[in-house]
């Protein structure tokens, strides 16, 4: 017997939340949603919210229309620095921490009015501290803690360093959503003469952390995989770290091979370009890093020293958080646009229905690769 063709209608009026320093990602968002609901351009599905701060520090959020009975999709980025607010007379940076405090008194301002309360946290705050080893917080555990206890129904990020942390709110609902369709598509683009199969090229995880990543992309492409294997001493921190103490590389040869280089974040750049540098000895071909989350926390100097002396040809990260502009002027740099793959989430969700679809891309990368290999 045949299951019911459920129609499913949008679980409530959509609207849509901006935290600080999402305002471009989220118009873009806006702009497809209108798009495809036929809204008029005047319109938006934005609901105005802000988070006014006293001479002191202090803030509170202020909601400037009523969110009574509406489904509502909070956007927001707690890595981007360039927010920033007056205290005691001085220009401070927002922190990570400014940024979820932020977020959680615009979820207190909704007062329970709501009809359901989705955050999109593209990188997950606090995710890097997901596990303990001894004597430590758990603070991205904590954090998700918070936000259901407050009314959320759902959390949505991207890539997460490791998904595994939804266990701590195992009654809620955790989408990580991956990028892999997104970052493949720009590279092609980028690169139209490029080759995509086991002779002419691979894709590394420069740690044992991304290797479930690389085997999907390795998967999905057709082509072979290796690992840069990591041996740390976590008896010592340094800038917060804990000391790399030997590298190995695990995999085939790569000489002669174009390589796409897989990983959630690159935060000084360091890791990467070590990386780089080792598959450039091995007489690796071009090198195009492809990473979701560009933190670029030391700058680019280091960065722009690698790229002359030819240790990769490219970086791609996404618009899921804040770049500064100067990077975007890199000759390097490339941008990779997630905001429809966001609105297409968000009006998936709003109708209630599944999201399997949305969250494997293998299909699409199939189709994609046999397009691209007809094209050269």
């Amino acid at each position: 017997m045949a299951c019911i063709d459920f129609k499913h209608t949008p679980y409530g009026d959509l609207a849509l939340i901006s935290m600080r320093g999402c305002e471009d990602i989220s118009s873009q968002v806006d702009y497809y949603l209108k798009q495809w609901r036929n809204i008029p351009e005047d319109e938006s599905f934005v609901l105005p919210a802000n988070c006014p701060r006293f001479g002191t520090g202090e803030a509170k959020a202020v909601l400037k229309h009523t969110a009574r009975g509406l489904d509502v999709y909070i956007i927001c980025d707690c890595f981007n620095y360039n927010v920033t607010y007056k205290m005691y007379g001085k220009t401070v940076p927002m922190s990570p921490d400014d940024h979820f405090q932020d977020l959680k008194r615009v979820i207190a301002a909704l007062g329970g009015k709501s009809r359901r309360i989705t955050v999109i946290m593209p990188y997950l705050y606090e995710g890097r501290q997901h596990i303990r080893y001894i004597n430590e917080s758990l603070d991205c555990a904590q954090a998700l803690q918070e936000l259901v206890s407050m009314g959320v129904e759902t959390i949505i990020t991207f890539d997460a360093h490791d998904n595994r942390v939804q266990n701590a709110i195992p009654n809620h609902g955790f989408d990580n959503f991956f990028t892999s369709f997104q970052f493949i598509d720009t590279v092609v683009k980028t690169n139209p003469d490029i080759k995509i199969d086991p002779e002419h090229m691979m894709v590394i995880s420069p740690d044992l952390g991304g290797m479930k990543r690389a085997v999907y992309y390795a998967g999905a492409l057709g082509i072979e995989m290796g690992l840069f294997y990591k041996r740390m001493d976590y008896s010592k921190l340094i800038d917060g770290e804990h000391p790399v103490v030997s590298t190995q590389f695990l995999g085939n040869d790569v000489s002669g091979k174009d390589i796409i280089i897989i990983d959630d974040m690159i935060s000084t750049g360091h890791t990467i370009l070590e990386v780089a540098k080792e598959l450039k000895n091995r007489g690796a071909g071009k090198i195009f890093i492809c990473v979701t989350f560009g933190l670029f926390a030391n700058g680019t100097t280091e960065l722009d020293n690698a790229y002359k002396d030819g240790l990769f040809d490219a970086i791609y990260t996404t618009n899921l958080c804040y770049c500064p502009e100067e990077i975007k002027n890199k000759p390097y740099y490339h941008s990779v646009d997630l905001s429809k793959y966001i609105a297409a989430i968000i009006d998936t969700l709003n109708h209630d229905t599944s999201v399997n679809d949305l969250i494997d891309a293998t299909q699409r990368i199939q189709e994609l690769m046999e397009k691209h290999s007809m094209s050269i």
